[in-house]
């Protein structure tokens, strides 16, 4: 296996580097490079942002002060120990994880990157790599404080100025 390396861009230029762990959770690694590389992630926003904690995106675009589900599609494996996968990656400032719901096995599109350590996540997220440069680490921190607010009609921890994804470059 060859490192694979992804570069989030955003529309206001700045970038997040990343390094892709595809020993430690192979079907996340695909999953986001095979979206990546489809033009999935481009135009969609960080639509949850917690300073102290992550940067979560990839599931909605941002239109007319709303908040638009990108297309549906099908749910992966969990890769965590508690859903019986050996992931040794922990939850540490600048890891990249899958996001999902309730159901360990929930995870479509979206992901979240740490601005923080975040250890009550171990074996219980998908960690699939991390920033590859403390730059990188740097632009999720500062991402993780821009103002955020309530959205209607239910939606919390949204920028008030739309974290936009240009797109996700993929590199093998």
């Amino acid at each position: 296996m060859s490192e694979i390396k992804a570069t989030i861009l955003f529309d206001d230029g700045s970038e997040i580097r990343l390094k892709l762990n595809e020993k430690a959770a192979p079907l996340s690694v695909k999953n986001f490079t095979e979206l990546a590389e489809k033009g999935y992630y481009d135009n969609l926003c960080f639509h949850r942002i917690i300073d102290g904690f992550m940067i979560q995106g990839g599931g909605f675009s941002y239109e007319n002060e709303s908040l638009i589900p990108a297309p549906e599609l099908n749910p992966i494996k969990g890769e965590f120990a508690s859903n019986g996968v050996k992931n040794p990656i922990k939850h540490k400032t600048g890891v990249i994880s899958m996001a999902r719901t309730v159901v360990h096995d929930s995870a479509t599109s979206q992901f979240f990157i740490c601005v923080a350590d975040c250890p009550f996540l171990d074996g219980e997220y998908a960690a699939f790599g991390e920033c590859a440069d403390k730059e990188s680490v740097d632009t999720a921190i500062r991402l993780g404080k821009v103002p955020t607010g309530m959205l209607p009609p239910y939606w919390e921890d949204v920028p008030r100025s739309p974290v936009v994804i240009k797109t996700i470059k993929i590199e093998r």
